[in-house]
């Protein structure tokens, strides 16, 4: 707890103290950025900082300015007379700084650094990352066998300032397993590790460490941290969190890694692969960086609003990536504790301004296309593309031009429909009803077009029509619907645009009134809804039927009953009964208005009788008379229906579906592409995307950095900006990246904060050495290996990590580097390791997404669509961590319970916590159990006594020996009796229960869930 320091009565004795406290401090050097800029930042800045429109009294601490002189704020030399010091010092406490709303309170010791800063003279530096760095000379060492590199020449020199010692070397089987899971993620196969630990040369570490650089497995291990920078997901995040498909970039980021591409480059492609001169497809594929970020398909989004969300976000994103600068805050408004501004934070978003995109992604049915996309189709495919192409374009041209057959028809088809147009059969004359009837409180009423319509109606109807003919033979009844069009209103009874017929019965009356149902040989129409075909109206089954939608502006709907055999009617002494009836659950879908029309002659096909009135006119037309836009319109007509051409028309439908599944069955993945105008980019008041009364701005680097700060001449495109980022005239990008490097490789970054080096950030504990790899790392040409070889060879990395008792007070945290850092693994890491230890393990480089076993209804609250999660199968089920399926809202709860960030935002690192949801997992993940039944099953199968299968499972999970303890526990843990519960591990996961020796198996799972649970499995030392 922290005490605020007030002097209103201290004892004479009690300054006389400070005063003694302040002499000692002042035989320390104090340096401005390790000890005073921290203080400053903490308690100072947000009032006298950086933000011009914040600042109190115009002063400014963050800086050395004449005004710090003037007014006496600063007297070097002098802490008494010091106006900073009296401030902080003051009695009152209105006249005391901090102000005691701000919460903020200077220790003892605070005041004490400041005031011997003050006395040493009180010299100002530049904020240590915002300086280029530069190569420091290497520090000379009294121990000079420990060193293997200039690394520990740095780390050395400070041990020995501070009387430590370092930590003896770790012994080899510690090395190789540390080594192998830094680099792969993975434990060493058992050749690699036996080839190390047999070779005694002075060079068997470092083929140890190449072999592992070498492998596929290191890009993966390095694409994990790199993926939790760029915020990779599956999923768009926002509202529905659908699917988007952008896993190519992830393969794109893990060969970049194992390739050892230059970091320069690396960076270059994703920012602006598609802005470099003739970009490959690989280089658009890294473009799909900046299309990472959260998207929504949220109905009622505002476009401008997701627009500025999108922007803000990539602006976040590659300060914190590239320059560990915490630019979001100056979103709203200047930075409070570092030199940004918020024209800084819109000149930066300005390099992105030129991205085709939108800020609501429409749907298109159930699917949405998330802006510009890349096919990544093969050789093979693009053949296979165009042969169906080739097809289908054959198939067209055979449709849309009459061969001799077809122009024969047709004329066969016009004089026949001449000849029928003279008789009163012909079209659709709707007989008149002589009587019709309607149940269930529905009523028809007969309208002047000769039409029938219903109303009343609710759920059930039958309606009945008795007419009469004077045709001497009926063939066919033919049934005309009206559907009601969108743009009338909806009345009860009557259908509101859809149209179900369940049943449609044919009867004759005789004159003594009996009835005889008449069999319909079959019945067609010109359209049907799915699985309402017009058909089921004659099955005699409830509940099905013929439906027709008529939400779409249509005149008429055609059906046709052809009877089974031709009826003769004999003048008025017979009738028809015609009979519809509505047995639908869709009681707004009643049969609304209908005509009913008997049929005299046969017809080869349905369409001929319904032809529109325009075509039937030019039939009737002498061929003479006809204009060449007749001729084509009608000759296209009967193309579209004549039954000669139905095996074209069925061919080209299934082609051109083939095309459309093969051609959506090719992978595609996001990429970004330049709009033809940049949109304009305003400073927003506050960062309100309503306001826009700011200042345009045009592209730009941050102003205080050496850049690219007066674009008025020039338009900066983004590969500009991704040039300047990996330029030598910026101080961030190399120590950034050699920081984290450092952090991967041991515990630690060598500046703890990884998302900050501002100065809310840490000062480096060994900044030289910071400096001296950021230099050799561009000197190198921007090698990611070399850096990471270098430190993996030094003497700092190799040593132990048990803890000592003489570093638990001098440096608890291991700051130092008095010795190795131990924790636990990735989230991703520890499933790998037990399906590799188990034998599980699919190594397959690069891929698709896939998704392990997850509990049933995980996904239930997913919406928009409503998703049903189906565990992968076979070898998919087996792939490593780094693939699975990445839903931002849901995130997999095995990575959840080991800290995976959800990727909505940029994680430059994980948290690390340790809780009983972690043992949980490990004991009961179908994933976990699996993999210890398989791994049992193997130990089983090998020859030897349980004390030498016991040896082998430790030493395969663990890379080391079991002690005697050890194998002693096991045992006993072997030798209990089973539980019934116990026995439902074998049927757990994909891969074949076991048929023989079931109870065996249990017993050794149950040892081999125990390994895989201890601390030392899931911890890297």
């Amino acid at each position: 707890m922290r005490h605020r320091f007030i002097l209103t009565s201290l004892p004479a004795l009690f300054l006389l103290f400070i005063a003694f406290a302040c002499t000692s401090l002042a035989e320390q050097a104090i340096n401005f950025n390790r000890h005073i800029r921290p203080i400053l930042s903490d308690n100072c800045f947000q009032c006298h900082g950086p933000d011009k429109n914040d600042r109190e009294s115009g002063l400014r601490l963050d800086i050395w300015t004449d005004a710090l002189t003037n007014d006496k704020i600063i007297v070097k030399g002098d802490p008494a007379a010091s106006g900073l010091i009296q401030r902080i010092t003051a009695h009152s406490v209105d006249d005391r700084m901090p102000p005691e709303e701000s919460g903020k309170i200077l220790s003892l010791k605070e005041i004490e650094t400041l005031e011997a800063w003050i006395r040493q003279g009180a010299e100002y530096q530049g904020h240590w990352a915002y300086i280029p760095p530069a190569r420091p000379t290497l520090p000379s060492v009294k121990n000079t066998e420990w060193p293997r590199n200039a690394i520990d020449r740095f780390i050395l020199t400070r041990l020995e300032s501070e009387g430590i010692a370092p930590s003896s070397r770790a012994d080899k089987a510690t090395l190789a397993r540390r080594l192998a899971l830094d680099l792969t993620g993975l434990p060493p196969s058992q050749d690699a590790l036996d080839s190390f630990l047999n070779d005694n040369t002075s060079e068997a570490y470092n083929l140890y460490l190449n072999h592992l650089l070498s492998l596929p497995s290191h890009g993966e291990r390095m694409a994990i941290q790199w993926l939790d920078l760029v915020r990779y997901a599956d999923t768009v995040g926002y509202h529905g969190d659908q699917e988007m498909s952008v896993w190519p970039y992830r393969n794109w980021v893990i060969k970049a890694f194992n390739s050892n591409m230059p970091f320069d480059q690396f960076t270059r492609e994703q920012l602006a692969g598609d802005l470099i001169p003739n970009p490959t497809r690989s280089q658009l594929i890294a473009s799909g960086y900046n299309r990472l970020n959260m998207m929504t398909a949220e109905g009622g989004a505002q476009d401008k609003e997701y627009l500025a969300k999108y922007a803000a976000d990539r602006v976040r994103t590659v300060s914190t990536v590239w320059l560990a600068g915490t630019m979001g805050c100056s979103e709203c408004h200047d930075h409070k504790f570092d030199p940004y501004t918020m024209k800084d934070f819109y000149s930066m978003e300005a390099f992105f301004a030129d991205l085709d995109e939108k800020g609501f992604y429409g749907r298109s049915g159930s699917h949405v296309r998330w802006g510009p996309y890349l096919q990544l189709s093969t050789p093979e495919d693009e053949k296979k593309k165009s042969d169906l192409q080739t097809k289908i374009k054959s198939l067209k041209h055979e449709l849309a031009n009459s061969s001799t057959e077809i122009k024969e028809a047709q004329t066969k088809w016009e004089a026949e429909l001449l000849q029928l147009d003279k008789s009163d059969a012909i079209g659709w004359k709707t007989e008149t009803p002589i009587e019709f009837s309607a149940n269930n409180e529905a009523s028809l009423k007969l309208l002047d077009d000769n039409s029938l319509e219903a109303s009343g109606a609710s759920k059930n109807a039958d309606f009945s029509l008795h007419i009469e003919s004077d045709q001497k033979a009926i063939h066919e009844l033919r049934l005309e619907v009206i559907p009601k069009g969108p743009e009338e209103k909806q009345k009860m009874g009557m259908n509101s645009g859809n149209f179900i017929l369940t049943e449609f019965e044919v009867f004759t009356i005789d004159e003594d009134n009996k009835e005889k149902k008449l069999k319909i040989a079959s019945a067609t129409a010109d359209y049907s809804q799915k699985s309402f075909e017009i058909a089921k109206t004659i099955d005699s089954k409830k509940d099905t039927g013929w439906a027709v939608d008529g939400h779409k502006k249509i005149e008429r709907r055609l059906a046709a009953f052809s009877l089974a055999e031709p009826l003769t009617l004999k003048g008025s002494s017979t009738r028809l009964k015609i009979v519809l009836k509505h047995e639908s659950k869709q009681k707004n879908h009643i049969i609304g208005r209908f005509r009913i029309a008997t049929i005299n002659q046969p017809r080869a096909t349905f369409d001929d009788e319904g032809i529109p009135s325009k075509q039937m006119a030019v039939i009737r037309k002498n061929s003479t008379n006809r204009s060449d836009k007749e001729i084509k319109e009608l000759s296209a007509y009967f193309r579209g229906w004549t039954p000669l051409l139905n095996q074209t028309r069925k061919d080209l439908k299934g082609t051109e579906a083939e095309y459309k599944r093969f051609n959506e069955s090719i992978p595609t993945t996001l990429v970004s592409k330049t709009r033809e105008k940049p949109r304009t980019i305003k400073i927003l008041n506050r960062g309100n995307w309503l306001d826009d009364s700011g200042e345009v701005v045009k592209a730009a680097t941050p102003a205080f950095l050496p850049g690219y700060q007066n674009p008025d001449e020039t338009t900066l495109t983004r590969l500009d900006f991704a040039n300047w980022l990996t330029s030598k005239d910026n101080p961030l990008t190399a120590r950034v990246h050699v920081n984290r490097l450092w952090k991967m490789l041991n515990g630690t970054g060598l500046s703890k904060v990884l998302d900050d080096l501002g100065s809310q950030g840490e000062w480096p504990e060994h900044s030289a050495l910071l400096d001296w790899l950021a230099t050799e790392f561009m000197n190198s040409g921007w090698d990611t290996k070399h850096i990471i070889r270098l430190i993996a060879q030094s003497s700092t990395y190799q040593q132990s990590s048990k803890n000592r008792t003489d570093l638990a007070e001098k440096d608890p945290f291991n700051r130092l580097h008095a010795r190795q850092s131990s924790y636990r693994l990735d989230a991703e890491l520890i499933r790998d390791n037990a399906l590799s230890v188990s034998g599980l393990l699919v190594k397959e480089i690069g891929g698709e997404s896939v998704k392990p076993y997850q509990p049933k209804d995980y996904y239930s609250q997913l919406n928009f669509p409503k998703r049903t999660y189906q565990s992968d199968k076979g070898a998919n089920q087996y792939r490593r961590g780094l693939y699975t399926h990445w839903q931002r809202s849901f995130l997999h709860p095995n990575l959840k319970a080991f800290d995976a960030p959800s990727r909505e935002e940029c994680t430059a690192e994980r948290p690390k916590s340790n809780t009983p949801l972690q043992a949980l997992a490990l004991l009961n993940d179908p994933s976990y159990i699996e993999a210890a039944r398989v791994f049992a099953e193997h130990l089983i199968n090998k020859t030897g006594s349980d004390k030498d299968r016991l040896q082998f499972a430790w030493q395969a999970a663990l890379t080391r020996p079991a002690t005697n303890e050890e194998t002693t526990i096991l045992q006993q843990l072997l030798n209990e009796p089973l539980s019934n519960e116990e026995k439902l591990v074998l049927g757990v996961g994909d891969t074949s229960a076991p048929t023989e020796a079931e109870e065996l198996v249990a017993k050794w799972t149950r040892v081999t869930r125990a390994i895989f649970n201890t601390h030392e499995f899931i911890t890297r030392y």
